[in-house]
Parts: C-alpha cells; structure tokens; sequence
C-alpha cells in the first residue's frame, strides 16, 4: 500500500510511525508532504518516509491520502489536491470540524472517511472515532480501519454527526485528564509536598486507577464505594466534590466542547 500524508504535525506523525511500525507500509511508499522547511528538514533526518514540500502529480501515485493539515489550512491545499487526485484514491481527513460534504465538494471527489483521533494516538494508545461517504466500499473501509487501529483502537459511526460528540469526549478527553491530575498535584503542593513528590503520588495513582477500571470486575460505583469508607476522609473529599457541583461542571464543560465542534463544523 501507498500512503501520502498531507500535513506532517504531530498527529499526522503519529500515524505514519504507528504506520510502520506495524509494517503496514515501508519507507518508500510513504510520501510525507510538509510545508515547513524546518519540519521539513527534521522529517529528512528522521527518514520516515519521501519527504517533500509540495503537493504534486505524485500524490496521485499512492492509494490513500491522509489530510492532517490545520482546518484552517485546508482551503490552501485543497485546489492543488482536486489537481492530482486519482478516482480510485481514498482520502482520509484527521481534520477537526470539517464535514465529509464539505471535503467531497472541495475536492471534487466522492471517496472519503472522516476520523477523529486524540493524542494518546503518538504512542500507539489512541482512540478514534471515523465514519464514512456511502461512496466508499466496505474494503476500503476494512483496510483504512485496520491503519486506524495501529494507533490504538476505533469506533465506527454511522452518523458523521457523532463525531461531534467524539471530539469532546475524547478527542479533547485527554485535556480534561491533565486539568485533574494538575489540580491534584497543586492540592499535594499546597499540603507541603515538593513538586516532584506531590507529581509522583498523583501520576501514580492514576496509572493504578486506569488499571482498576480496566481489570476489575466491578463497576464505577463500586470502585468508588471500595476506597469511600463510611465517615472516612474519601467521603469527606467526595462530598465536597458534589457540593462543588464537580460532575455537574464536567459534564456542562464536555457538552459546550460538543456545541463548539457543532460551530466549526458549519463553517
């Protein structure tokens, strides 16, 4: 297989490593396109794949083409992609808040699947919502998930406006995370721990919490219940965390990144 990958960020990078790292495809086959000379020139050294920095007929050499650039940046490539793009070729955008219509349109072409990975994606433990033009066959999809699945797990949608909702979840899930475990460590720093410490309890305890959820047979609740003793300091934690309205916030916090992924999608 032949793969192109338009726009070399951090998550386009992500999935060319994952890409071979699985031998899903070799160096050769893989076309890296990036604008910045100086990114550009890292991609060389690094030999990740062909890198050059313009979009060219030999795009349309390859069988799938990956658009990871900006949304923002899209509409600076797109007049040179509908140049070279073959009928045959299937497009995958990573491109947040740009509809599968509005790619279709810009393109002029009809085959293309829409995803929404996360960032846990660059070390091969993402996980990415992606659904599909009817254009594009059930083949073409096996393979593009099976891409997907290097880096990390997927879940298909039949409803592209789901992805809406995967990008608050968990396309920006991942931030949520980080602004909990940096006001734990802040509350470890306040109670007289270095920064290291108060970092290494906290981190630690996460780790050990994902591992719980993941293995024990219990549910939420019930892992709640099995550190909240009756009187005892979780439950004071936990009862300030309801009077605070916490679950409440997140959940109105997670809903509005919702509402903005709606926003941007219509332009």
């Amino acid at each position: 297989m032949k793969i192109a990958i338009v726009g070399c960020g951090n998550m386009g990078m992500a999935f060319a490593k994952s890409f071979l790292q699985y031998d899903l495809v070799k160096k050769d086959n893989l076309l890296l396109i990036e604008k910045s000379a100086d990114r550009s020139e890292a991609l060389k050294n690094e030999k990740a794949g062909v890198v050059v920095d313009t979009i060219g007929p030999h795009i349309g050499e390859t069988d799938l083409i990956i658009l990871s650039v900006k949304p923002q940046d899209f509409n600076s490539v797109h007049e040179a992609l509908r140049a070279v793009i073959q009928p045959t070729q299937i497009v995958l955008s990573i491109m947040a808040g740009i509809p599968i219509a509005q790619i279709q349109e810009k393109l002029g072409h009809p085959l293309v699947i829409r995803a929404m990975p996360n960032t846990p994606a660059m070390l091969g433990m993402g996980i990415t919502g992606f659904t599909a033009a009817k254009e594009v066959d059930s083949s073409s999809l096996r393979r593009v998930e099976n891409l997907i699945n290097a880096t990390g797990r997927s879940i298909f949608l039949e409803d592209e406006s789901m992805l809406d909702a995967v990008t608050a979840l968990s396309g920006s899930g991942p931030a949520y995370f980080y602004y909990v475990v940096k006001a734990m460590i802040d509350a470890g720093k306040q109670m007289g721990f270095d920064d290291a410490v108060s970092a290494l309890l906290v981190k630690q305890t996460m780790l050990g919490a994902y591992h719980l959820i993941n293995t024990a047979d219990k549910s939420l609740d019930e892992l709640i219940k099995a550190v909240a003793s009756k009187g005892g300091t979780t439950e004071a934690a936990l009862r300030a965390f309801e009077s605070g309205g916490l679950a409440d916030t997140l959940v109105s916090g997670i809903k509005a990144a919702q509402t903005r992924s709606t926003e941007l999608s219509k332009g």
